[in-house]
């Protein structure tokens, strides 16, 4: 057997290490002068610098690499709560992204480019294509803050989509993007648990304490718990999501063992979707698994949901069962809108909205709603009316033009995955793309109240969801080859690793 030294020294050479003890030396010194001078952020900048740099040299040798940590960033960025920076650690997305598409081209020869030529990559292309033309809206106050909403609109989506198509993922990375999901949602949940039944750190009382914060979070005299995501909203979202999903994995899964831990899992994401106190996300749960049965096109299943559901449904709505816990309340209300003065409030705010965009076809300019409105302009009607949802806030930006397009956009995916699905013959892989699907169909209802789709992680799981069920059909195996490896199932091996 090889030894590793061997393998050292022949590729490296004996007479290299001092280049290795020379790197090693200057390290030490630089990281003294930077603690030194710094202190606690010079120690951590010495301790990240090297991580930072092993993980680009491992994007820059193999892509797939900048997928998973994007997935991993996307979660871990609501931990900046707990942490004083400076740093727009949002803008290490958008670079790492950057980075992954070059790495495409470096490893261009083994990427397999002629999956670009689909229609699901002409869609979100065509809405890139759209919100690139908003840079020159003649309405748009500050154009400069088209850079920091372009991202979540369609910059994003358009890295994803290329990233996902052009590598050539095999069924274990579907598996890992899974699992990776459901594990960082699993630890959200148990975070949201620690919030509701043992109390806020410092930083999260800061947190609520600084802009409207307390006023959206602290609802008479009740948290809605929101974890380490950037809000109630969002933690509600992204646990009904999970939910519906471990729910379509009850119903799929044959093993006893699995079922039993998928129930509850399920249970646990269901509680933590009902202590965010986020009423919209009840429809992520109804139309998502609506929309999986109707998928699924088995009647008997489908009676048998409708029969759990409308009973369901009718005694939230027509009685008072429950109504002493708070997250029953909540839930609730979701169902007789009209009795809510905040959601009429929000069809006044669109009352006005309509007055402003009537002659306004191509909105007001991408960046001038919302947060970016408020920063860049907010003298601006459009930053001194608050959307309170994703197609309202794209329809102030990008006029009704602009969410039509993108409507338009989200039903070609649906309709794309809806067949790619349906010709699956992989029972595993059937059912993680129902869950994909279902999920997503949620989450895009759930956009009419919410601005979900645009933050992350959300849109990260979204950007990357659409593209595997739009895909799928590239990992699908007859069930019965479902255990046969044969050479053509082995994903090539990359330059790289010849040398090791």
């Amino acid at each position: 057997m090889t030894s590793p030294n061997f393998i050292l020294n022949r590729h490296l050479g004996r007479g290299q290490f001092w280049l290795y003890t020379l790197l090693g030396g200057v390290y030490t010194v630089a990281s003294g002068c930077l603690v030194s001078k710094m202190g606690m952020p010079g120690a951590l900048m010495a301790v990240v610098a090297p991580v930072a740099f092993l993980l680009v040299l491992l994007v820059l040798m193999e892509p797939r690499w900048g997928l998973l940590l994007y997935v991993q960033l996307s979660f871990m960025l609501g931990f900046t709560r707990f942490i004083q920076t400076d740093v727009p650690v949002g803008l290490l997305i958008d670079g790492l992204l950057v980075l992954t598409v070059f790495s495409l081209f470096l490893n261009g020869q083994r990427m397999e480019w002629q999956r670009l030529r689909s229609l699901t990559f002409t869609l979100i292309a065509l809405w890139l294509l759209y919100t690139l033309i908003e840079l020159i809206n003649p309405e748009a106050p500050y154009r400069p803050a088209w850079f920091y909403h372009v991202r979540p609109f369609s910059l994003h989506w358009f890295l994803v989509a290329c990233i996902i198509l052009v590598v050539p993922l095999t069924r274990r990375d579907v598996q890992i993007f899974v699992n990776t999901w459901l594990i960082w949602s699993f630890l959200a949940a148990l975070w949201a648990f620690k919030q509701h039944y043992l109390g806020l750190t410092p930083a999260e009382v800061d947190w609520l304490n600084s802009g409207f914060n307390a006023r959206t979070h602290m609802l008479f005299g009740q948290l809605r718990c929101f974890s380490f995501y950037s809000d109630a909203a969002q933690f509600g979202a992204e646990m009904a999501g999970v939910t519906l999903v471990a729910l379509i994995r009850v119903f799929e899964e044959r093993k006893p063992l699995i079922k039993g831990a998928y129930v509850l899992l399920t249970l646990v994401f269901f509680w933590g979707y009902a202590v965010s106190g986020t009423r919209s996300a009840l429809f992520v749960l109804a139309a998502g698994f609506v929309f999986y049965l109707l998928l699924k096109r088995d009647v008997p299943k489908l009676l048998v949901g409708m029969a759990l559901a409308v009973p369901l449904f009718l005694l939230l709505m027509y009685t008072s069962v429950g109504s002493s816990n708070y997250q029953v309340q909540r839930m609730r209300s979701a169902l007789t809108p009209m009795n809510d003065p905040s959601f009429l409030l929000r069809l006044q705010n669109q009352e006005k909205l309509k007055t402003y965009l009537q002659d306004l076809p191509f909105g007001a300019g991408i960046g001038t709603s919302t947060d970016m409105g408020a920063r860049f302009s907010p003298w601006h009607w459009a930053a001194q009316i608050p959307p309170d949802s994703w197609y309202v806030e794209l329809w102030i930006e990008t006029g009704w033009v602009g969410v039509t397009l993108y409507i338009l956009m989200l039903l070609g995916l649906v309709g794309i995955g809806s067949y790619r699905v349906w010709q699956l013959k992989d029972p595993w892989l059937s059912m993680v793309m129902y869950g994909f699907l279902a999920e997503f169909v949620g989450i895009a209802l759930m956009g009419y109240s919410n601005p979900v789709l645009g933050q992350f992680p959300t849109s990260s799981v979204i950007f990357i969801s659409t593209i595997l069920v739009a895909t799928c059909n590239r990992w699908d195996t007859a069930p019965a080859a479902q255990n046969t490896v044969t050479e053509s199932s082995i994903p090539p091996k990359p330059d790289w690793y010849e040398a090791i």
